[in-house]
Formats: structure tokens, C-alpha cells, sequence
């Protein structure tokens, strides 16, 4: 049995969970506990996890874990069920995707055969739209390292593939609750500033997509919120010059394409007020690049 906890945020998604449980009990290593954090649904859901036996006596190897708090979103639902986690490690993984049965396997030998003390392990991917396998574009290839100028472009790590050092959450904190999308994005952005991360090149997980409930689709304009995420990394301390001026130019350069965006919906105050933020930007980096 290895030392994780998996956390599977989840809100209604009945057609989903029971495929997603089963592909973290099938497992060729065990995880210690499986916690899903139910976020307010009103589906089945409840019954299908209690039909698991979800904080029942099991007689699996795996404790399964049920928690059920009012809708407030996936952030809240996985940072519920990191701080009440038991394990050194953290798995995360996204009640509509699924894993393949060496999964922790391979992500635990990783860390143990790591001399880096690397805190962070993702690994590659399978992509499936509407039960049809799709091909990834070549800005969405996965690697290790120093990831921070692949976070800053595009989310390059998928919260389903990774595993954590619990220690993280107490470094660089938990995943923003303000932000309604993108806080993947936001969360690594914030770690790969600072740290690197392994990456095995390996397809470990599907992920599924196309449904209508995904985040990427509910909101206009997701670079708002990747725009919020990097002007607040620009207000932490610690970060490297180089890397300040690299979040910089990408902020300029989505506030560009907001701005546009804006335009074209006929909201011109938006843009006026987003154009006004890029003049800052710019100026800001006119002034690093003197010095």
C-alpha cells in the first residue's frame, strides 16, 4: 500500500464517479485513502459512492472517504479534502477523468528513485472528446524541470495527473477559492516560479472532455482570470527578475487578446479598463528593461 491520499472533487457528476473510483481501486498500488469531496450535488452521486462504501466499514485496503459541503466550487471542494488528507503524498484527480492501473505505481518510484527532492511529479496524458480518442496540439507537450515559462503560456500540468509532497500546501498555500476557473493554472504558476517538477513521459491518465459541465466552457474570456493569477504572482516576494519580466510580457500579451476579445462583444468600457492595465504593464517593463 503506498503512503497517498487521492482527492476526487466531484459535483454532479453521476455518469462519471463510479468509473473514476474504480480506476483508483484497480491500482496495482494501492492508495492509502480515497477522500471525494462531494461539492453540493444533486444527482446520484451520494448513492452511488455509498454503494462503494464510502464511510462504511470496508473490508478494502484503500479507506474511502465521503465529505459533503454546500456548492462552492472545485477549489474549495480540493482544499477540503487536502487538509483533511493522512498521507505524505497527495493525488489528484478530477471526478471525470481516470487513471490507468500503474498510475501511482510508477509516480511512487519516481520519487523514491528522485535525488532532487522534487516535490511535484505529473505525468502524460490520453485526451478523449465524446468517447473519441483526440491527438494533443504540440503546445500542449508535457515536460519536466523547469516548467514555469510552459505555465505561464497555457494550465501545462493536469491537477489529475500529478502527485505532491504534502509539504507543498504548507509553502505555497492551498488552491485559490476567488478564482471560478483556471486556479490549476493559477497553482502551478505559483509553484513552478520556484521550484521544478518531474515529469513522466508516460499517457497514465484519460482525460475526458466535451461534456457541457466543464469549467473551460461556463466563462468568456478564461485569460481574466490567468491575467489575475499572474498579477498576483508579480506581488510575491522571492521571484526571480528574469521571470518577473517573462510574467510580464505574457500579461501584456493577454491583455491584448482580452482587449480585442472585449471589442468584439461590445464591451468597451471592459477594454478601455484593460487597456489602461497593459499601458501600466508596459511601462513597468520598459522601466526593468532599463535598469
Amino acid at each position: 500500500m503506498s503512503e497517498v491520499s487521492v482527492i476526487i472533487p466531484t459535483y454532479n457528476r453521476e455518469n462519471f464517479i463510479s468509473e473514476c473510483v474504480q480506476s483508483v481501486l484497480a491500482q496495482t498500488v494501492p492508495a492509502r485513502e480515497i477522500i471525494v469531496v462531494d461539492d453540493g450535488s444533486t444527482d446520484g452521486t451520494y448513492n452511488i459512492l455509498s454503494d462503494f462504501g464510502f464511510n462504511s466499514i470496508s473490508t478494502q485496503k484503500t479507506v474511502l472517504r465521503y465529505f459533503f459541503q454546500e456548492n462552492r466550487g472545485v477549489s474549495a471542494a480540493r482544499n477540503l479534502g487536502i487538509r483533511e488528507a493522512r498521507s505524505e503524498y497527495i493525488a489528484l484527480l478530477d471526478s471525470d477523468d481516470l487513471w490507468l492501473k500503474s498510475k501511482l505505481d510508477r509516480q511512487v518510484a519516481a520519487f523514491k528513485n528522485d535525488n532532487t527532492k522534487t516535490r511535484l511529479c505529473h505525468t502524460d496524458e490520453i485526451w478523449m472528446r465524446n468517447g473519441v480518442r483526440v491527438n494533443q496540439h504540440k503546445k500542449h507537450k508535457k515536460h519536466g524541470g523547469n516548467v514555469f515559462r510552459s505555465c505561464l503560456k497555457l494550465c501545462c500540468i493536469s491537477p489529475s495527473s500529478t502527485m505532491m509532497h504534502r509539504s507543498i500546501f504548507k509553502d505555497f498555500g492551498f488552491f485559490d477559492e476567488d478564482l471560478p476557473a483556471c486556479e490549476d493554472y493559477d497553482y502551478w504558476l505559483r509553484y513552478s516560479a520556484k521550484e521544478d517538477v518531474i515529469f513522466i513521459d508516460e499517457p497514465l491518465i484519460i482525460k475526458n472532455g466535451g461534456h457541457s459541465d466543464q469549467l473551460s466552457g461556463a466563462y468568456w474570456g478564461m485569460d481574466r482570470f490567468r491575467i489575475r493569477s499572474i498579477e498576483k504572482l508579480l506581488n510575491e516576494p522571492g521571484i526571480e527578475l528574469v521571470y518577473k519580466n517573462d510574467a510580464i510580457r505574457e500579461v501584456i500579451l493577454k491583455l491584448a487578446i482580452l482587449i480585442n476579445g472585449s471589442q468584439k462583444r461590445k464591451k468597451f468600457a471592459y477594454a478601455e479598463s484593460m487597456l489602461e492595465k497593459k499601458q501600466y504593464w508596459e511601462n513597468i517593463l520598459m522601466g526593468d528593461e532599463d535598469d
